[in-house]
């Protein structure tokens, strides 16, 4: 039985992104009242997100008023922002879901070399969460066109989207090399009846959808938990959990528009707020010290170690100007027998468009601000390849407070991250076979850009069966306080070497459903995966 609080909602859920939205999806429909506080607002939909200030990180959604310091080594710190809206960073995401392969759950030992990660559920567990993220996001994809893909006990909702001349050209290039692209499953919907449908724009990865086709949580999801009686509070911070007697007690809040400071209940919470938001709360709000394994909040910061290589083509890879993130290449993700790969795993290739003149002049000077409109001669002859290879866990790569204190109150958030001479030999050797594709392809030369943000953070409030060495439990559940859930990216031991969106939304369901039928007991939780629960 779930217990609520006295004046208060049976839950209260922090962040409205794929582990927000899919746990709170299950307790929604068990009937609970569902409370979520959303840092950010609404992201509206229209013909602007086509243009070159709908690009995310042109927009007030990459937040100015939740920056962050990244330090990797060099003399001085980066500042970043966070992805900060209703949908989370699923409204500007590509849509790329895949599921991890089974043997991402078994912990390879070149992976985890000595750092306790440790998978509690397998993919056996999985598999029907998986295929329900699926239906509810509308995945658009080929069944048994992957190499490595692990068993499915349904077909995609969607079949693909016929491959662009520039994708056909990819494939080609790859095939003759001996390799085996497939399609990237998307949750893009290309099916009329369904909603908006895809109009092939090339306005897709960092961008809002314009007609509401890419089907991410505002789109998708949201709407349905309204309709269930789940309140929203979009543009509200939450700056601190309150814990008494083993339990939070309550979520204090500050709503961004007036100021006003206030305190929600709830008989459950669920902290979803991202891998660096949630543990910067945790830290926040002195809650490592009730964990046994504190000392691992805010630890084992993973994020991928990926780079985009281009290759610029004499004429126009793309002149019909549409969307061509359809391939996906993962002959490497298991390892590869040749000189220059490390061994074991590595990860997973997949084809990416040309940037947009608008990000190529948000990574340039702001004196050089005008050459944007200029580069979009040059832009117009590249296509590419996006690089995911798998990183390791490492303590020191971590979330933890810095010295100065925010508009809201809390401390200051300081990331620090430097990848493993694995790491970046993983890349290395992936960069090297998308050059191999792109010059098969025609490309006179390739460019590389190494990929710096946070996009794919993952694993800084890990689970696992082992109390002394992961904050959370096999149901999310975190340790030395009864009724707090951690259902994010910060859930994973490991990275594994695809995009983590439909991983944290199986896995939040998984949760979700556990709590919403009171199976969250650490005793419970074990028999309930065992049993088969979906």
């Amino acid at each position: 039985m779930h217990r609520s609080a006295a004046d208060g909602f049976d839950a209260v859920v922090i962040g409205s992104g794929f582990g927000g939205c899919m746990a709170a999806l299950e307790l929604v429909e068990a009937g609970w009242r569902v409370l979520m506080l959303e840092r950010g607002g609404w992201v509206e939909r229209g013909p602007h997100n086509w243009q070159g200030d709908g690009a995310f990180v042109r927009t007030p959604f990459y937040a100015a008023d939740a920056p962050y310091s990244v330090h990797t080594g060099e003399p001085k710190p980066k500042t970043e922002k966070l992805c900060t809206c209703v949908g989370g960073p699923s409204v500007f995401y590509g849509g790329a879901s895949f599921r991890f392969r089974e043997r991402d759950f078994g912990g390879a030992p070149e992976i985890v070399d000595g750092s306790g990660a440790a998978w509690p559920v397998g993919y056996a567990e999985m598999e029907a969460f998986y295929a329900q993220a699926e239906r509810l996001l509308g995945v658009a994809g080929e069944a048994g066109a992957d190499p490595t893909e692990p068993p499915r006990s349904a077909p995609y909702p969607q079949r693909p989207r016929d491959a662009s001349a520039t994708s056909k050209m990819i494939a080609k290039a790859a095939r003759s090399l001996g390799l085996h692209p497939f399609p990237i499953p998307l949750a893009i919907n290309h099916t009329a009846g369904l909603g908006g449908v895809c109009q092939a724009c090339t306005t897709c990865d960092t961008f809002a959808c314009a007609v509401s086709a890419k089907n991410d949580l505002a789109v998708r999801v949201i709407p349905r938990l309204l309709a269930g009686g789940m309140e929203l509070r979009p543009n509200t911070v939450a700056t601190r959990l309150v814990a008494d007697g083993g339990r939070v007690t309550g979520v204090e809040c500050v709503d961004k528009a007036t100021g006003e400071r206030s305190t929600v209940r709830g008989g459950t919470v669920i902290l979803a707020a991202g891998a660096l938001a949630t543990p910067h709360l945790l830290l926040a709000s002195g809650l490592e010290k009730l964990n046994p394994a504190g000392d691992a909040v805010g630890r084992y910061l993973m994020r991928h170690c990926n780079a985009m290589t281009f290759g610029f083509f004499p004429r126009r890879p793309n002149p019909q100007r549409v969307h061509h993130k359809q391939l996906a290449i993962h002959d490497f993700y298991f390892g590869a027998d040749e000189k220059g790969a490390p061994a074991g795993k590595l990860g997973n290739m997949q084809q990416i468009m040309g940037p947009q003149a608008a990000l190529i002049g948000h990574v340039l000077p702001r004196a050089l601000g005008w050459m944007a409109k200029v580069a979009e001669i040059p832009a117009s002859r590249l296509t590419g390849l996006l690089s995911i290879a798998e990183d390791q866990p490492r303590p020191e790569n971590r979330v933890r407070l810095g010295d100065a204190v925010d508009a809201y109150g809390l401390p200051a958030m300081a990331v620090e991250h430097r990848y493993t001479e694995r790491d970046l030999a993983a890349r290395k050797f992936m960069i090297r076979k998308a050059k191999q594709i792109l010059h098969r392809a025609g490309a006179l030369f390739c460019v590389n850009w190494d990929v710096s943000t946070f996009s794919h953070a993952v694993g800084t409030v890990r689970m696992g069966d082992d109390e002394t060495a992961a904050p959370l439990d096999a149901a999310c559940r975190y340790r030395g306080l009864e009724n707090l859930y951690v259902t994010d990216g910060s859930v994973f031991p490991t990275s594994a070497g695809v995009n983590p969106s439909l991983t944290i939304a199986a896995n939040a369901l998984r949760a979700g459903r556990l709590i919403a039928r009171g199976e969250s007991s650490p005793v419970t939780a074990g028999a309930a995966a065992a049993g088969g629960i979906g």
